[in-house]
């Protein structure tokens, strides 16, 4: 049986860093059968969009009040996943974006949570690179033109650009994280995700107020083939099915490895209400959720 857009669901949102375990946060979530959550989906797109259409400078503006407006955006969420089945009661909707909206979340749904993925920002930049050269043979769609895919430093200044993916993606999480809705926020640190996968979902469970399920996390699986490829970045949103760090040496020079390295600023977050799972020495459990 599907769901209708009667269905009463709960969202929350999934955003963050590129590279940084979303689609494998979201693939460990959606064992539960309460829970849907998948790779980045189009409803910020059309959010965006949507607003954008009928903002100030629209000849639409005056013609759709801010009520209006609110009812169109909840009706992307409520047509968008109208046809899952109703025992998928909270959405996990992922996007970069949403750490830029968190106002308009909010608004949309009170009791929402956003969970933010990072990582070294060095290691983000090292995963897109190593994504690149393994389509040695395709021209990706991240960079839009032969100058700015030319080398390694061309690449990563145009990922890192304030409008680039990462850049864009760094600039709207601390946005978030020192905005009037932080404390919705929970960041989640991909090098514990892999490396005590049992702890830190349990604690995002507790963020969510949600009841605890037991994960396999040596059976989790995701994949986006066709998605990837029309990105021409085959194998980019493949999830391994063991839940596990695979450590390796970077392919980035030194000098771009370190530049990036020091750009990690929620390892020493100050003065933001969000939450973030961390390594807390000081406690008998090695993971723990703090303030």
């Amino acid at each position: 049986m599907t769901g209708t857009s009667d269905a009463r669901r709960d969202f929350h949102f999934i955003s963050g860093l590129p590279r940084s375990g979303s689609t494998l946060l979201s693939a460990i979530l959606r064992q539960n059968p309460k829970f849907h959550a998948g790779m980045t989906s189009p409803v910020g797109h059309l959010f965006s969009n949507l607003i954008g259409s009928v903002s100030a400078g629209s000849e639409l503006s005056t013609m759709v009040s801010v009520a209006q407006r609110k009812r169109l955006s909840q009706g992307l969420f409520d047509s968008f996943y109208a046809d899952l089945p109703d025992e998928r009661s909270t959405v996990f909707d992922t996007n970069r974006s949403w750490t830029a909206n968190l106002s308009a979340v909010t608004e949309l749904f009170p009791a929402a949570k956003m969970l933010c993925c990072v990582r070294n920002v060095a290691w983000v930049m090292d995963s897109l690179e190593c994504q690149v050269q393994s389509n040695a043979f395709e021209n990706t769609r991240l960079f839009g033109d032969k100058a700015t895919r030319s080398s390694v430093f061309t690449r990563c200044e145009a990922l890192a650009s304030r409008n680039g993916l990462v850049g864009f993606a760094w600039s709207a999480l601390q946005e978030a994280l020192y905005g009037a809705h932080a404390d919705r926020l929970l960041i989640i640190d991909y090098d514990l995700l892999v490396s005590r996968p049992a702890e830190v979902i349990g604690l995002v469970y507790g963020f969510l107020e949600e009841e605890p399920f037991d994960h396999d996390f040596d059976n989790v699986a995701y994949d986006a083939p066709a998605f990837d490829e029309q990105l021409g970045l085959a194998g980019l949103h493949t999830v391994h099915r063991k839940v596990e760090p695979r450590p390796r040496s970077t392919i980035l020079p030194p000098d771009l490895f370190e530049q990036y390295g020091r750009l990690n600023f929620w390892k020493s977050l100050k003065g933001s209400r969000a939450r973030i799972i961390t390594e807390d020495k000081a406690e008998p459990r090695p993971v723990s959720a703090v303030a």
